[in-house]
């Protein structure tokens, strides 16, 4: 009995070590839950460049914009657990999906954490036409017009939206959301003036402020960020209290071989590491933060999702998430 199931271990154990060394043999797809052009898409992006280069394989992301980000985490969720369908997502939408009572599956226990790819404080932006540049000032202007101003977010639930509505809370004001199918989306009509403000990743928002279309009032973290010493953060800038900091990470199905999930957080960490992206991370304030392994990863994943799930039900502040 000993002997059967010794060479039963060790098959599996070469099977394993086969499965490690021959992946990838096909393409590779990142579903993406947001239109293109938000900072999880371009962190995406950019992962499946280095991935492409490293393997000679091609590492495409997907986008599936719509409900929340629901749509891509779905399909990632009822993909083969082979390494070759992977999912990028904020922390935030992970935490708004558990507590939704409309999502048919456990966020915990769906996927395979790979690694935490970006730590990523989030910028508060206004339309350049908007007659306020301080936080101060904007709270101000938007206290003498209630519900007359907006402010887009990715969509409901998203890091976007929970910044906004903390906001709101925060400052005692009364800002409608609008929410958009990615952050790209938002940023495009917050230039127009179709929404006069909204919080979006540095990476995605600081070119538009870099040519004069956006103004950029206050970071969202509880420290400057080191790459935009000039810009306060929105608690020392008249809101005390505020502070949200979010993170992207990648993630595989549940059940995903474990060699397989430990090869792409290797080779993530490795590209992660590079000075060239975590040059071009920090020019735009997002920084490059791989796990040191999956299982690190998965103990953050718990850990945070119970902080944004605390923010979410925080008294008064539900009915702002709407």
């Amino acid at each position: 009995m000993r002997t059967k199931a010794l060479l039963l271990l060790t098959g599996c154990l070469c099977t394993a070590a086969v499965a490690a060394q021959s992946y990838p043999q096909k393409p590779i797809r990142i579903l993406v839950g947001n239109a293109p052009g938000g900072g999880i898409d371009i962190t995406a992006r950019a992962v499946g460049q280095k991935l492409t280069e490293k393997w000679g394989r091609p590492v495409v992301v997907d986008n599936r914009p719509g409900a929340s980000g629901l749509i891509a985490m779905e399909v990632a969720a009822q993909s083969a657990a082979d390494g070759y369908t992977l999912l990028v997502i904020s922390g935030s939408l992970m935490a708004s999906a558990g507590v939704q009572k409309k999502v048919a599956f456990d966020v915990r226990r769906a996927y395979a954490p790979v690694t935490q790819l970006t730590t990523v404080a989030y910028m508060l932006m206004v339309n350049a036409a908007v007659p306020a540049n301080s936080v101060r000032e904007f709270v101000a202007y938007a206290k003498a017009r209630p519900n007359a101003l907006s402010y887009g977010s990715s969509g409901i639930g998203g890091a976007g939206h929970l910044a906004g509505a903390l906001f709101c809370h925060l400052a005692g004001v009364d800002i409608v959301h609008v929410p958009y199918k990615g952050g790209g989306l938002v940023l495009a009509d917050m230039i127009s003036g179709q929404v006069q403000m909204g919080f979006t990743a540095t990476i995605s928002g600081m070119p538009h402020v870099r040519s004069g279309k956006l103004k950029v009032l206050g970071m969202t973290s509880a420290k400057r960020v080191q790459s935009f010493p000039d810009v306060p953060t929105i608690a020392e800038a008249g809101v005390a209290g505020f502070e949200l900091i979010n993170w992207y990470g990648l993630f595989a199905p549940a059940k995903t071989p474990s060699v397989i999930v430990d090869a792409l957080q290797a080779e993530i960490a490795r590209a992660l590491g590079s000075a060239e992206v975590q040059a071009a991370f920090a020019k735009d304030g997002a920084e490059a933060t791989p796990s040191a392994s999956p299982r690190q990863f998965a103990a953050l994943l718990d850990k945070e999702l119970a902080s944004w799930e605390k923010l979410v039900k925080l008294p008064g502040f539900a009915e702002n998430l709407k």
